[in-house]
C-alpha cells in the first residue's frame, strides 16, 4: 500500500489538488502494480511565509507571485 504525502503551497483548487491525486494513483498502479483503492495521498499545505528557496521565502519571491495571490484570496 503507497502512501504518499505532497507538501505544496496553499492555494490549490479542489480541482487541482483532485486531477494531481488522479494522475499519480495511475502511475502508482501502473508502476508499483498497487491497487488504486490502496494508494493513499495526504496532503499537506504550507503557507509561504514558512519555506523558501534558494534562500528566499516563498511569500517574497515574485516568480511565486500567482500562487501567494490565491493563497490570500483563500
Amino acid at each position: 500500500m503507497p502512501n504518499i504525502t505532497v507538501e505544496l503551497l496553499a492555494g490549490r483548487s479542489l480541482e487541482q489538488r483532485r486531477a494531481f491525486a488522479q494522475a499519480v494513483t495511475a502511475h502508482a498502479v501502473e508502476i508499483l502494480g498497487a491497487r488504486p483503492q490502496d494508494v493513499r495521498m495526504v496532503f499537506n499545505e504550507i503557507t509561504p511565509d514558512i519555506v523558501a528557496n534558494g534562500g528566499v521565502l516563498a511569500s517574497e519571491d515574485p516568480s511565486r507571485a500567482g500562487v501567494v495571490a490565491a493563497f490570500e484570496k483563500s
